[in-house]
């Protein structure tokens, strides 16, 4: 077992002898605008090595030759890169381009209820809203058209008629005291008979 063991690690240690070990580094950008790709994933197939690429797309990691680069976005087309095997210096520098795909996704229903059984209860014990008629009817109820007259606006014809009056007032009781109806007997006339009558009863 001892033999076995001496065996694969001087195996591995002579496969891994056999690659040179780079500074891999690049930007990835899009392919329409050439802007950079933020955040994007960068790993060696078949392996757990990688890195992630930073706001500015830039990425730095060390490889090996020969290894195949994969590099994945968020809504864009999977990319890979082989890294040569005849490199003259220990850096290699990459300009990636990703291009944009277009994800399909199917249609997702969101209901208020969390089961069938839930919306059985709801569908139940909903109670059906007003029609037209029944608004109508309530919009045009006295005590709601009297609510209405008093929060309500005078239109511009009612504002003219208001102002003219006060112009009419004001020229026609002008270098005088305007009269008191205390003191007029036609008003007092007035009065009596309303009394007499009962039209100030309540």
């Amino acid at each position: 077992m001892k033999r076995f063991f001496l065996l694969l690690s001087c195996a591995m240690t002579l496969s891994l002898s056999g690659q040179e070990v780079i500074q891999f580094s690049g930007i990835i950008v899009t392919g329409d605008s050439l802007t950079p790709v933020p955040y994007a994933n960068i790993i060696i197939e078949n392996t757990n090595r990688g890195t992630t690429s930073d706001f500015y797309g830039y990425f730095s990691f060390v490889a090996q030759e020969n290894d195949t680069v994969l590099f994945s976005a968020l809504g864009y087309r999977k990319s890979r890169f082989v890294i040569p095997d005849s490199l003259e210096d220990k850096r290699y520098s990459l300009i990636q381009v990703l291009f944009t795909d277009t994800i399909q996704l199917s249609e997702v229903t969101v209901y208020p209820w969390a089961s069938r059984e839930a919306f059985a209860e709801a569908f139940i014990n909903a109670s059906p809203p007003d029609d037209d008629l029944v608004r109508a009817r309530e919009n045009l109820a006295p005590s709601r058209m009297l609510v209405m007259m008093e929060t309500m606006d005078r239109d511009g014809f009612s504002n003219y008629k208001l102002t003219q009056q006060q112009y009419a007032n004001q020229i026609y009781y002008s270098g005088q005291a305007p009269p008191i109806n205390l003191m007029n007997p036609v008003a007092w006339a007035s009065f009596i008979e309303a009394l007499r009558d009962g039209s100030l009863k309540r």
